[in-house]
């Protein structure tokens, strides 16, 4: 009896740990490990101590970039836990390398759409040609979208209220439900309504986007790919520079550069983009021109100018018919009248 449920508590513990990893990309993480196994092997390695793991990735890191190393790291890191019970976060100098790696390193980032870009293409492109194009623009800006959200997006996850289309559709990571508002901008709503009038009555899916030629809607789902591609078609079409720079996470990030450009505070911009740390909500705000703009016109008056106050308490019988001012720049003007 002991010996059933040992069994069974095994076979339990087993399972269990079989989910600890994410279903996704679950195939990844074996493979990355099963690369690390395989070098120890040849390595006649049987301990994983630090000095087995600093020299290991210090040997990828010939090869790869400090991003690829810290992906690496953090699946090998994952299956040794569950597989091996060792926990690699807590050696200071493998970490202290990885970090090393990354002196000098730029991520490289997708070009960003200014306001009047995306007013222009809206405005401008023929909806016969850009439709799906038009409203998967539209939503993508709107919700600060990741290409495999507005994959994903279905016609149960919109609703159209009349003034506005309440977007609600939920959050893998989070597990909360992301909702964001599409307001009639440019017709935006009307786009839409017409792009989905469009959709075939016997549409066996539930998928918001259908492919799109010619004015009319095919019965096939729009893939990765193709919605990937939406920012590059858009900067193709209004003729800017390097348009393979526009990929897929233009829309994302175009949408949260928008908000901090209008001077929107960190706690919103996390929230409509759905970001929990805080630190990338900092870039954008950093690097947002309005916001350099403003700080360098602030520094530029606060070395230029002082302040003056000049008090004056007058009675109706003596206002002054004339009071001039010259070369003032930021004037309050406070006129105490006494009776």
């Amino acid at each position: 009896m002991n010996n059933c449920q040992s069994e069974e508590i095994v076979e339990a513990a087993n399972i269990a740990i079989s989910n600890l990893l994410p279903t996704k990309s679950r195939s990844l993480y074996d493979i990355a490990y099963n690369r690390f196994k395989k070098w120890c092997a040849e390595k006649n390695v049987q301990v994983y101590s630090e000095n087995v793991l600093l020299a290991y990735f210090s040997e990828n890191a010939k090869n790869y970039e400090s991003s690829t190393l810290w992906a690496q790291y953090s699946m090998v890191k994952s299956c040794l836990i569950i597989y091996d019970n060792i926990d690699i976060s807590k050696f200071p100098k493998l970490i202290a390398f990885l970090k090393r790696t990354g002196d000098g390193y730029q991520a490289k980032k997708s070009k960003i759409l200014t306001k009047s870009e995306i007013d222009r293409f809206l405005s401008s492109a023929d909806d016969k040609e850009f439709l799906m194009i038009k409203v998967g623009f539209i939503l993508g800006i709107a919700g600060a979208c990741r290409t495999d959200e507005l994959v994903n997006l279905t016609v149960d996850d919109i609703e159209d209220v009349g003034s506005s289309l309440i977007v609600k559709f939920p959050n893998t990571k989070t597990k909360i439900p992301r909702i964001f508002v599409v307001t009639d901008v440019e017709n935006m709503l009307e786009l839409f309504r017409k792009y989905l009038s469009l959709r075939p009555p016997h549409v066996k899916y539930k998928r918001l986007f259908l492919y799109y030629k010619a004015g009319k809607c095919s019965s096939q789902p729009v893939g990765k790919n193709t919605m990937g591609e939406i920012p590059s078609v858009v900067a193709s079409y209004l003729k800017l520079p390097d348009v393979a720079c526009y990929t897929g996470h233009c829309l994302r990030r175009s949408s949260v550069t928008l908000l901090a450009d209008a001077g929107v505070d960190i706690t919103t911009i996390k929230r409509h983009a759905g970001w929990k740390s805080t630190t990338v909500a900092e870039g954008y705000v950093e690097n947002s021109i309005e916001n350099k703009t403003k700080i360098a016109n602030q520094v530029l008056v606060a070395t230029t100018t002082s302040a003056i106050t000049k008090t004056a308490n007058v009675s109706e019988s003596n206002i002054p018919s004339n009071i001039n001012f010259e070369n003032c720049t930021n004037v309050t003007f406070n006129l105490n009248v006494n009776k």
